[in-house]
């Protein structure tokens, strides 16, 4: 009797504890949720005014040599900001991966901080202006579509629109990227920066570095585009891979 009565306290306790995690991984589940809809609403938000201040110059201006002093500060806080994905990534909130996401977010860094930033003759390139516009309206479609995605209320338009936009904006903006760098050159050999790691701890200028981004820029655009295009053919098609499937509870794939 005692054993009957100890077997059904324990399978009480057991039912306790599971209804316990079961709360407690809801909760956390609500707040990973609540979290990312606000970063990717913040994001969204953040990129509508940056396509908003490049329109408004070119309206002002007639010329696209302002777009840096129009916008560059805020595209450089949410490009920063924009770290947090590879954490996101890294840590598991989200099924993407670790490495694209760190791709994507360090090459466009790269162009922006250590160049574009940099080098005001080459802030005035139409270039900057095409891949802060290619960038901004990838953006504004991107950003929202993540967000209700994290949901589950993405309308399938948008969906649409996020695995087709990328078709000319990709490429749009890379071109820009590699404009950008490919017009540095001069003012590189002239005024080198970064001496202390360039040419000091590494073998090279910076100048030959970027020249060796201009080459292998080519192979990692194609990698990522194709990457972006099997993405696009198993979402519209409504298949998920084996990655998908496995991260089943745990958020939506976001590539």
């Amino acid at each position: 009797m005692y054993m009957y009565i100890a077997r059904d306290g324990n399978c009480q306790t057991d039912q306790v504890v599971e209804r316990a995690e079961a709360e407690l991984t809801d909760m956390v589940n609500s707040v990973a949720k609540g979290y990312l809809v606000a970063y990717n609403t913040a994001q969204a938000v953040g990129w509508l005014v940056v396509l908003s201040k490049l329109g408004q110059s070119y309206v002002d201006t007639g010329d696209f040599s302002h777009a840096f002093v129009a916008a560059g500060g805020l595209v450089r806080a949410l490009q920063l900001a924009a770290f947090l994905e590879v954490l996101h990534a890294a840590v598991g909130l989200v099924p993407s991966g670790v490495l694209t996401s760190f791709m994507q977010w360090g090459g466009r860094t790269h162009v922006l901080l250590a160049i574009i930033g940099k080098l005001p003759e080459v802030q005035i390139l139409p270039s900057v202006f095409i891949t802060f516009f290619a960038w901004a309206v990838s953006e504004v479609i991107r950003y929202p579509q993540y967000a209700l995605n994290s949901i589950g209320a993405c309308p399938k338009w948008l969906l649409w629109l996020r695995y087709t936009a990328f078709i000319p904006l990709y490429p749009a903006g890379i071109y820009g990227e590699m404009n950008a760098m490919y017009n540095s050159l001069d003012s590189l050999k002239q005024k080198p920066l970064y001496t202390r790691l360039f040419g000091e701890i590494l073998p090279f200028s910076y100048d030959k570095f970027v020249i060796g981004l201009l080459f292998v820029y080519p192979a990692l655009f194609l990698v990522l585009y194709f990457h972006l295009l099997r993405q696009r053919r198993s979402k519209l098609s409504g298949k998920t891979g084996p990655r998908s499937r496995s991260a089943k509870g745990k958020g939506k794939r976001r590539d």
